[in-house]
């Protein structure tokens, strides 16, 4: 057996990329968003199709990437920040929530969402990760935008609603035809 394999297709020509910054922790938000831009540019993607919005903290991003999805034509998002452990549970709070609804809306919307959101137990490990992440992000996002798009279906005939492939024309037609032999056996002139 010699299965079909997808390779990896991380071109990013003609891709439109939002971008959603956290900027609670600012500067390691800053750092991750300026290597994805910087990655985003050498896959290919022009800087004139790259939106970058800013928001409060971790937790506004679920939303914010929600009414992207919504509102505009992207091929892919990414949500970039970092939450950093504190002396209270807070944490665990602001990094499960934003995961989750980062989450929900690649599932909701079928456009791809890198999560670069950095869990972190101080701010020294989320400043050591940032510059990767946020490379990684631009990486996912352009290689999930050309699968989503290459695993989309095909339709020679996108305005047929029931499904089928016949004339919808010719099946009205059968459907008279049928109509009329059955008021004929019945004796009904119609």
């Amino acid at each position: 057996m010699n299965p079909y394999v997808m390779t990896p297709d991380m071109n990013g020509e003609g891709l439109h990329i939002g971008i959603v910054r956290a900027r609670f922790n600012a500067e390691i938000g800053e750092a991750e968003l300026q290597t994805c831009v910087d990655e985003l540019a050498t896959l290919g993607v022009d800087e004139r199709d790259v939106m970058v919005v800013s928001v409060p903290g971790a937790l506004e991003l679920g939303v914010t990437l929600a009414q992207m999805a919504e509102t505009f034509e992207f091929d892919a998002l990414i949500a970039l920040g970092a939450v950093i452990r504190g002396e209270t549970y807070h944490f665990e709070t602001v990094s499960n929530e934003s995961a989750a609804a980062i989450s929900r809306v690649a599932l909701e919307t079928g456009i791809p969402v890198a999560n670069g959101v950095l869990t972190a137990y101080t701010e020294e490990q989320a400043q050591v990760r940032a510059a990767d992440k946020g490379r990684d992000c631009a990486r996912v996002a352009v290689e999930m935008a050309n699968l989503v798009a290459a695993l989309e279906p095909e339709s020679d005939d996108d305005d047929d609603e029931d499904g089928d492939f016949e004339d919808d024309d010719e099946d009205e037609e059968d459907e008279d035809d049928e109509d009329d032999e059955k008021a004929k056996k019945e004796g009904r002139d119609d």
